[in-house]
């Protein structure tokens, strides 16, 4: 072969050249492969959709579906559980699609492994005597505020499902009021706190009460912030004690007239001078702990400054000499 073929010169690289090699190059990165996914990947799953269920059993689920007579969840198993109105709670007014949301978590016991449909049936009545009192004496511990419905009316007081419990409130506990007839509170929803769970007997106690009187302490005291000493109103006597007289200053607001503060005059009791349902008028002395202290006396004491200020001016220039002309001359009449 000539020296001529062996030494053939290279073509020059131009800068079109350059451009479509860059363009065409693949990326170091994205020439890697993926890995591949593998079995353990999805163990945990496949693990969970193979094991054994028996009856007995209590699984939690998602809920994926939810009609009128039944809840679908999602057991994360190769078949779906089915819970049915009558299996999911013993409270007569519950709901399961006003209830029920799609994405709800939901344990349950397993009460047959086959439906007849290839489901596995499920109670959560069962699972929920399990659990339910678990959460109730966790309520009652931490007094926590929840929400029911009166479902029923039963002697001396109303019943109330709470975690599939039926629970009962008494006649005393649902208002700080007397409780004249229990029919009117059937449907009603109430704000309550667990105040008896007694599992091994089967007995949950709800009130309301409890919740009422404080929510009327922060609203008394919220009143009471409007309040100023020296404050003068009318109010009505509702109350006599041997020690004094309560009397209503309206928007709710009670406070203690003291005997010693009810007349000039020493009394024995307040009863002597006083009468439930009187119109007196009273001036706010103290406000101490959120409660009033009121004095009919006080407003004499007032009415005679006033009338001493008014009547008894004399000038700042008169001399102890002052004629008795010009200090006539002085008072008003």
């Amino acid at each position: 072969m000539s020296e001529e073929l062996k030494s053939t010169p290279e073509e020059p690289v131009t800068e079109a050249a350059k451009e479509t090699a860059a363009a065409t190059a693949v990326p170091e990165e994205a020439a890697a492969p993926e890995p591949a996914e593998s079995m353990d990947d999805y163990k945990k799953e496949l693990e969970a959709s193979f094991k054994k269920v028996h009856e007995g059993d209590i699984m939690t689920g998602t809920v994926i579906g939810v009609s009128e007579t039944e809840i679908t969840l999602d057991l994360k198993y190769y078949t779906e559980g089915i819970i049915r109105l009558e299996d999911f709670t013993n409270d007569p007014n519950f709901n399961l699609k006003e209830d029920v949301q799609i994405g709800d978590e939901i344990s349950a016991t397993v009460i047959r492994t086959d439906d007849g449909q290839g489901h596995i049936l499920l109670s959560a009545k069962e699972a929920n005597d399990v659990l339910a009192w678990d959460k109730l004496k966790a309520y009652l511990e931490n007094q926590t505020n929840l929400k029911v419905k009166v479902g029923g009316i039963v002697k001396s007081g109303v019943v109330a499902y709470l975690e599939g419990i039926r629970g009962f409130i008494p006649a005393s506990k649902l208002s700080l009021n007397y409780v004249e007839d229990l029919d009117d509170w059937l449907g009603k929803e109430l704000e309550v706190r667990v105040i008896t769970a007694d599992a091994e007997n089967k007995r949950l106690v709800l009130s309301a009460r409890e919740i009422l009187r404080e929510k009327e302490e922060e609203a008394r005291k919220s009143r009471i912030s409007n309040v100023e000493v020296g404050l003068v109103t009318e109010g009505t006597v509702e109350t006599i004690k041997p020690y004094g007289a309560f009397v209503n200053i309206g928007n709710g607001l009670s406070g203690l007239v003291h005997v010693s503060q009810i007349s000039d005059k020493r009394i024995k009791s307040p009863d002597v001078v006083l009468s439930v349902g009187d119109k007196v008028k009273v001036k706010v002395t103290a406000i101490k702990d959120g409660k009033l202290s009121l004095s009919m006396k006080a407003l004499n004491d007032v009415t005679a400054e006033e009338v001493h200020e008014e009547v008894f001016e004399m000038p700042e220039t008169e001399a102890a000499t002052t004629s008795l002309a010009s200090l006539f001359k002085n008072i008003k009449l």
